[in-house]
């Protein structure tokens, strides 16, 4: 009875019911129970629901360490990241476009979500998660899924490595374990861990560089070792035995205990009617949405060619939708913009997930295993947090990605080069943007040479590449 369900849910072909009118196609986006669950039915049904569990589990093992450093790292407590990973995972899981991808914090919020926190608060964030999740489900009712496909290569790689530079500078000071703040911007930091060099706690940075090499080390030899997880306890148990009262700082230290009633609902509160507040607030809209929207579709493509989907594909449109349910929901829950997490993603296929039933038991899963360890969470040290952040600014950037950008025109690499410097030394959005700008310019260079190159019926050249 059970195959035969899953089966009767999967009878319409998802497209289909995309190109529709605006009522069937508003009723397929709020259905759970959609085409992506088609494998379940393939072969027998428990097995299959038992390959999601396990996925789910060794998914949430994964992402708890994870999740608790991408929230400090953004200006926010650890449990944010749990609790916002957990019910983005479900709703993205429930309401997305794509049968493999888990939902959470990723690299790329970090420095938009310290950027609010750096200059306003979690009332300000909520409010501006909340327009842009909305402004996203519009862009899901009206088909816009397939605009990312128009960001170049090139701009998308640059604001990696950019981003990854970032992540890397935002933990230099807890792996080196200083006490004082390094500061936000890039100089501020630079100058910080100048002026703060004898401050240096060799203890600490040995914690950060151990997690660095145990979580790269343990994850090439298998997907299914929750290898930051362990890390995190080899860290742990070595502050409080080996290297104990040299001076390492506690998670416990820097924001006490963690809770354990993880659900807290919050509000947005009224801002300044003033113009710089009103910029700044529709600034972190747009890179709210730019992140939401670029990273979420990537993730759901390279999760359809990881997997060799020959099933349901994702769905561009109702990922839109779902990642805009994520924002308009999460924050309310205390937690902050999520989205689809690259690497995350990819251990979940690796390790055997066929559904987005996987994502549901890990957001259930994650859930409990963080109340069992929330006790023994507080006592990790920050410099093992930066250690893991550390991991993750160097996998960001993908050889191959850089391999094939570098490939591409002399233009294009240098539109590469130019985004990535662009998002250290100013920010993530206006360096975004300003590439984008520039490469709008190209195009236009470039089309206006290839029309007079056509009128004489020479070589047609571009400068772009395009």
């Amino acid at each position: 009875m059970a195959k035969a369900m899953i089966q009767n849910l999967n009878e319409q072909p998802v497209n289909e019911r995309d190109n529709t009118h605006l009522v069937g196609r508003l009723l397929y986006y709020l259905n759970p129970l959609d085409g992506r669950y088609d494998d379940l039915g393939k072969g027998n049904w428990k097995l299959n629901v038992a390959r999601d569990f396990t996925a789910g589990l060794i998914v949430a093992m994964v992402a708890i360490p994870l999740a608790m450093g991408f929230a400090m790292a953004s200006g926010l407590r650890p449990e944010q990241g749990i609790i916002g990973g957990a019910v983005a995972g479900l709703v993205g899981a429930l309401f997305g476009g794509s049968k493999y991808q888990v939902y959470g914090p990723t690299a790329a919020f970090i420095p938009v979500i310290a950027g609010i926190m750096a200059t306003y608060n979690l009332s300000f964030l909520i409010l501006a998660s909340l327009i842009a999740g909305a402004i996203l489900m519009l862009m899901g009712v009206a088909r816009l899924g397939s605009l990312s496909r128009l960001v170049p290569h090139s701009i998308v790689v640059g604001f990696t490595i950019g981003i990854a530079v970032v992540i890397a500078l935002s933990q230099i000071g807890e792996v080196l374990g200083f006490k004082a703040s390094l500061g936000y911007g890039f100089l501020d930091k630079v100058t910080g861990v100048i002026a703060d060099i004898d401050g240096v706690n060799w203890y600490a940075v040995a914690l950060g560089l151990l997690t660095f090499a145990a979580t790269k080390y343990l994850l090439k030899v298998s997907p299914f070792i929750p290898a930051p997880l362990i890390a995190l306890a080899v860290a742990t148990g070595l502050s409080s035995t080996l290297f104990a009262g040299k001076g390492l700082t506690l998670i416990k230290d820097k924001y006490g205990a963690i809770p354990t009633d993880f659900f807290v609902f919050n509000m947005p509160a009224a801002i300044p009617f003033d113009a710089k507040t009103l910029w700044d607030l529709a600034y972190f809209v747009a890179a709210i949405i730019f992140v939401s929207a670029v990273e979420s579709l990537l993730c759901s493509r390279m999760a359809d060619r990881l997997a060799e989907n020959k099933g349901t594909p994702f769905n561009p449109n109702k990922e839109l939708w779902g990642q805009g349910l994520v924002q308009f929901f999460i924050p309310l829950f205390n937690g902050f913009p999520h989205t689809g997490a690259l690497a995350r993603t990819a251990t979940n296929i690796k390790v055997g997930a066929i559904s987005p039933l996987a994502g549901i038991f890990k957001a259930v899963l994650k859930l409990m295993l963080a109340a069992f360890l929330a006790k023994y969470l507080e006592l990790v040290p920050m410099a093992s947090i930066g250690g893991i952040l550390l991991y993750v600014s160097t996998a960001m950037v993908k050889p191959a990605e850089v391999k094939e950008a570098l490939a591409m025109s002399r233009f294009h690499v240098g539109l590469m080069i130019f985004t990535a410097v662009m998002v250290v030394v100013t920010d993530f959005l206006t360096g975004v943007l300003s590439a984008i700008a520039v490469y709008a310019a190209g195009y236009l260079i470039g089309k206006r040479i290839e029309a007079r190159q056509e009128k004489a019926a020479g070589p047609v050249y571009s400068p772009t590449g395009d």
